[in-house]
């Protein structure tokens, strides 16, 4: 497929670390691309697994490298799952194991969290994670609770190299308790692309997800029917992207050379 068929979609769907920025440097003149995409009429939707942070707080992060613009959208997995609970287990009591912040935004979109006696638990990207917060998860599990995980990456990338994500909690506590999740909620798994279709009232057809992980970014984009463009400024290399199924529909780079340009 080429640039300009990729560019006949209404929404580009990004990735963050390794596909918009690397830790707090935005890759190349992303700024300058994201504001063409936006003059050509294109939708911006900023869409992550990693579940440790808040819609505001990644918002902030992206005004402050120049990268956002009103009328873009912030999707989380920690988003996502909070408004699947209240639209599918409406009034359900949750053991939430996420940070404060993450606990907050939960709670503010109206879902009931509770330390004892849980109807559910679920398990976001928790960076103030305690023994005390796994042993209560666990307890719950054995007595065989439903058991949801906002996403399943087995580690998270950062400047200081990679470090244990939901995946790896998700491996302990299969070892420690015999279960694995009911429901995973993010990529790869389809779920925030039908909540984003739904939203922008856009059919995934007009989408395309851009990415720099085959086995999140690109499998997600091809379980959601959109079109995929894999990026090598971050995870993944020429090399490695032959390990994986899946086929993007295009690979650049980096996303700058949607347009064109390069770092």
């Amino acid at each position: 497929m080429t640039r300009e068929e990729i560019l006949g979609c209404d929404v580009f769907v990004l990735d963050l670390d390794g596909t918009t920025y690397l830790g707090d440097r935005p890759i190349g003149h992303m700024g300058e691309t994201l504001a063409t995409l936006r003059k050509m009429g294109k939708r911006l939707v900023f869409l992550t697994n990693n579940s440790s942070k808040t819609e505001r707080e990644y918002r902030e992060k992206l005004t402050r490298l120049g990268l956002y613009s009103a009328q873009d959208t912030v999707y989380t997995s920690g988003m996502g799952m909070a408004e699947y609970l209240c639209r599918t287990k409406k009034g359900a009591r949750v053991y939430l194991v996420a940070t404060n912040a993450v606990r907050s935004e939960f709670a503010a979109r109206g879902v009931t969290l509770t330390e004892e006696d849980p109807d559910l638990c679920v398990l976001a990207y928790d960076v103030e994670l305690t023994f005390e917060k796994l042993r209560r998860l666990d307890l719950y599990l054995r007595r065989g609770l439903p058991f949801y995980a906002t996403h399943p990456d087995d580690v998270c990338p950062t400047i200081d190299g990679s470090m244990p994500d939901v995946g790896s909690f998700l491996a302990l506590l299969e070892r420690s308790s015999g279960r694995k999740p009911d429901f995973i909620l993010g990529k790869p798994f389809p779920y925030m692309g039908q909540e984003l279709s739904r939203r922008l009232n856009v059919p995934t057809s007009r989408m395309c997800m851009v990415g720099d992980r085959m086995n999140t970014d690109i499998r997600f984009g091809a379980n959601a029917g959109m079109k995929t463009v894999l990026v090598l400024s971050g995870e993944t290399t020429k090399e490695s992207m032959k390990r994986f199924p899946d086929t993007p529909d295009l690979v650049l780079p980096d996303l700058n050379c949607i347009l064109g340009k390069s770092v």
